[in-house]
């Protein structure tokens, strides 16, 4: 991973990164474009989540294979969105523990940020131990890094958990593409330019993707999972919150997350080496 602390004091939560790069740009104009008000029909907001970890040139390799297959978002003429998250959790990091110790239920509280559209949602998200996720959010008129009365009550509705004990932890920014299946109840979310951060410390993923389909229930008929088989890429559980907290606070137990530390580390290696070498 990288970290560099005089990079991170020269950051924040607001800071603006590259767009995507010119080649997975140009690729996308060749999918169909879908609107925000066309998506309603697959919020998916109780779902079956399918996860992977891959390299910028496997993903290159399979969007050309799917043109056909799926249409991209497009918010304002942009295909490659940018959304901020924060993450709360307890001053024992309660949330981190439950993911890593393989609590078959769990939870994240975050505030997200759609930096395109300019909306913002507090959300909490729910795995619970039939391997089914499901979110609640409601909009919020801002952006913001602590929680009030309003999302406290949230929080009572939808988790188990005590709001005043949650604080923020973790900021993470990022590009997302959306994709959308033209022949099932599915979308695809493609994450690139990760970084993470809070306080002085900070820390990157470059040439690093994270693909999650999103399906109302498991179908290996997804064009996206077909893909991915094809390519010889498995489905790896992550969560960006955890692989956040775990390499920016050293204290936090990892054993059960280091099979993902080495695989993101081999997909950086393999996607700097390639850069090199071109």
């Amino acid at each position: 991973m990288i970290t560099d602390t005089r990079m991170a004091l020269q950051l924040s939560p607001l800071a603006i990164f590259e767009n995507a790069p010119d080649d997975i740009e140009h690729l996308l104009t060749r999918f169909s474009p879908i609107g925000l008000s066309e998506m309603e029909h697959v919020s998916l907001l109780n779902r079956v989540d399918t996860k992977y970890i891959l390299g910028m040139r496997r993903l290159y390799a399979a969007l050309e294979q799917m043109t056909g297959q799926y249409r991209v978002l497009e918010i304002e003429g942009m295909r490659a969105n940018r959304y901020q998250t924060i993450y709360f959790d307890t001053p024992e990091f309660d949330l981190y523990r439950q993911h890593h110790n393989g609590f078959g239920t769990r939870y994240k509280v975050r505030a997200r940020r759609y930096v395109d559209s300019n909306l913002a949602f507090f959300e909490v998200k729910h795995k619970n131990n039939q391997g089914r996720t499901l979110k609640s959010r409601y909009q919020v008129p801002r952006w913001q890094i602590e929680m009030g009365g309003q999302e406290d009550a949230f929080v009572d509705v939808h988790t188990p958990l005590d709001p005043e004990q949650l604080e923020p932890k973790l900021w993470n920014d990022y590009l997302r593409i959306t994709l959308v299946s033209n022949h099932r109840q599915e979308r695809v979310t493609l994450d690139l330019n990760l970084a993470f951060g809070w306080g002085d410390r900070w820390a990157s993923l470059p040439g690093v993707v994270i693909a999650e389909v999103k399906q109302e229930h498991f179908s290996r008929d997804s064009d996206f999972i077909r893909q991915m088989r094809a390519l010889g890429i498995q489905s790896s559980s992550f969560s960006k919150y955890c692989m956040g907290a775990c390499m920016l606070y050293e204290h936090l137990k990892n054993n059960n997350f280091k099979p993902h530390l080495r695989r993101l580390h081999k997909v950086m290696q393999g996607e700097l080496t390639y850069e090199v070498i071109h």
